[in-house]
């Protein structure tokens, strides 16, 4: 399975996840599968995302797309980090 994990720091998560949420359809066209949304446990304006997606190349082009660094700045999203990943093992104990 191939995933990727964006670390990002936004302004106010309400405002952020509206705007998530308007780009669901944009994100399953570019080949996203599933989600989660995850925070940090000290900071609600520290987002995690990890989403399952059908190739990394699709996730890097929709990721990098101008399209979407302008809907970051919509969502007030500061710097983030993403990370591709391959699974290479999950198990269930």
């Amino acid at each position: 399975m191939l995933h990727v994990l964006i670390i990002h720091e936004i302004e106010a998560y309400p405002a952020w996840k509206a705007v998530f949420d308007q780009a669901a359809d944009i994100r399953k066209r570019a080949g996203e599968i599933s989600y989660q949304l995850l925070r940090y446990d000290n900071d609600a304006n520290n987002i995690v995302h990890f989403s399952k997606w059908s190739s990394l190349d699709n996730a890097r082009r929709f990721f990098e797309s101008p399209e979407l660094v302008e809907i970051r700045k919509k969502a007030g999203v500061k710097a983030p980090d993403f990370i591709y990943l391959q699974e290479i093992e999950h198990g269930v104990l």
